[in-house]
């Protein structure tokens, strides 16, 4: 077990990319547990009986629902307490409830066991964000933030590669017999592969210590200090927030109904389709987000300190032409060179996004201020994502086969908003971060 540095002291370098690297690898197991539902669409609906639309809501109402709204008393909990215990706790918890999964014997059950991760998922990213903040300057934030965004990459891809590997278990129907739990469908089975392995990355996490903050101050100050702070800067925190969170909602959605597009547009099978989606994910995919930490960082080194803002314009303006181009192409071979710039453009501004989060609050309500842009992320895109397509295609379109316009319009809709957020923001982003630090709590 590495002997992290105790509170008080300065880490070293290479501890600080250790914490940052287990931080990653959790990120990668809540990810992974998150996306495998987008490669089990048809024996989910074929078991259970449920439409596009109901599907859509075992990864938006029922997940992202807790995981957003437990965020800021779970980020206000950490900015008192322990983060390491918080996150490991949580960590055990959502792998506990993603191998329940496998027990679900209706649709209901399903939804309440995704409840259940979407509760510890909740303890992740807020408190891991402000962790690293504390552990790496200003000029190393965003690349370290970006290693970190590689879960968002990484995990879904595995869930691809898990998905496609296991799909010939998705045309068989029945049930199977598991020793504890009984009669499941073959399915189901996949849910107890990637939830188990996350109870060892919970034991992982207790690895690492506390760092020194840069205040200690957050026990003094009531809510209602977030919310002054706030008001004050809403041009930023609005064209920050809503930037990030319409340009998600696009990434969600795609994220969500790629591999049905693939299936049902060029009559690609399941297994070929995870390949396809997993092999891009983690590798195009990992390169944008690196990528787009890197750019960030040279803005900032060069005195453009709204670099995040300016990574999440080149991003958006990436998505609007590949994102929309991929679904309308002839045949999969062209779909597919298409979605290469997809992934490099979608990954693009995650890690700068993340810096950028933890930049514009003052240190005393960090991971507060975090929690804050989480709520609002998650709870937009991660619901509105997955439905707004499933609802395009089930009550606009009224065809299955029809999945290609509406990941066009929602992308069309959603990577315009969000670069005209972040256009309209980059001087109220910078205006913040030179008055953050004189800024009386």
């Amino acid at each position: 077990m590495p002997d992290g540095p105790p509170p008080g002291r300065i880490p070293s370098s290479r501890y600080a990319w250790y914490v940052v690297a287990v931080l990653t690898l959790a990120s990668v197991s809540g990810n992974l547990d998150m996306q495998i539902l987008s490669l089990l669409v048809r024996p989910i609906k074929r078991d259970f009986g449920i439409s596009d639309s109901q599907m859509s809501y075992l990864t938006g109402i029922a997940f992202a629902l807790f995981y957003t709204l437990l965020g800021l008393p779970v980020a206000r909990w950490s900015d008192r307490s322990n983060r390491r215990n918080i996150m490991a706790s949580g960590v055990g918890l959502w792998s506990v409830f993603t191998a329940l999964c496998a027990a679900a014997k209706t649709y209901g059950q399903l939804f309440v066991m995704r409840i259940g991760v979407g509760v510890g998922e909740a303890t992740l990213y807020a408190p891991s964000v402000s962790l690293i903040a504390d552990y790496f300057p200003r000029e190393r934030r965003a690349r370290a933030m970006s290693v970190f965004s590689l879960g968002l990459f990484l995990g879904p891809g595995a869930a691809y590669f898990i998905g496609g590997w296991i799909v010939g278990l998705l045309s068989v129907g029945g049930t199977w017999t598991v020793p504890v739990i009984g009669a499941i469908h073959p399915w189901q089975s996949v849910f107890l592969a990637v939830g188990l392995p996350g109870i060892v990355v919970a034991l992982l996490m207790l690895t690492i210590r506390e760092p020194r903050r840069e205040s200690q101050s957050a026990t003094k100050l009531p809510y209602s200090a977030l919310w002054r702070y706030i008001g004050a800067n809403r041009r930023t925190f609005i064209t920050h927030g809503l930037g990030f969170t319409t340009s998600a909602l696009v990434n969600f959605g795609i994220a969500m109904w790629l591999a049905s597009f693939l299936v049902r547009t060029y009559g690609l099978n399941e297994a070929q389709a995870g390949r396809v989606q997993g092999l891009l994910t983690m590798t195009v995919g990992v390169v944008g987000v690196v990528s787009g930490g890197w750019i960030s960082d040279w803005f900032v080194r060069r005195g453009k300190i709204d670099g995040p803002l300016r990574v999440g314009m080149i991003g958006a303006a990436g998505m609007l032409v590949s994102a929309t181009a991929y679904p309308l192409m002839p045949t999969a071979t062209l779909a597919i060179a298409w979605l290469v710039a997809v992934n490099f453009f979608a990954a693009l501004p995650w890690g700068a996004a993340s810096a950028a989060a933890a930049e514009i609050v003052p240190a005393p309500l960090r991971a507060q201020g975090v929690a804050l842009y989480f709520l609002v992320l998650g709870l937009l895109s991660r619901t509105l994502g997955p439905s707004s397509v499933a609802w395009l295609t089930d009550y606009v379109f009224h065809d299955e086969s029809a999945i290609r316009y509406s990941l066009v319009v929602v992308n069309v809709v959603g990577m315009s908003i969000a670069f005209a957020l972040f256009a309209s923001g980059l001087r109220a982003y910078r205006t913040t971060l030179e008055n953050r630090d004189r800024w009386i709590l």
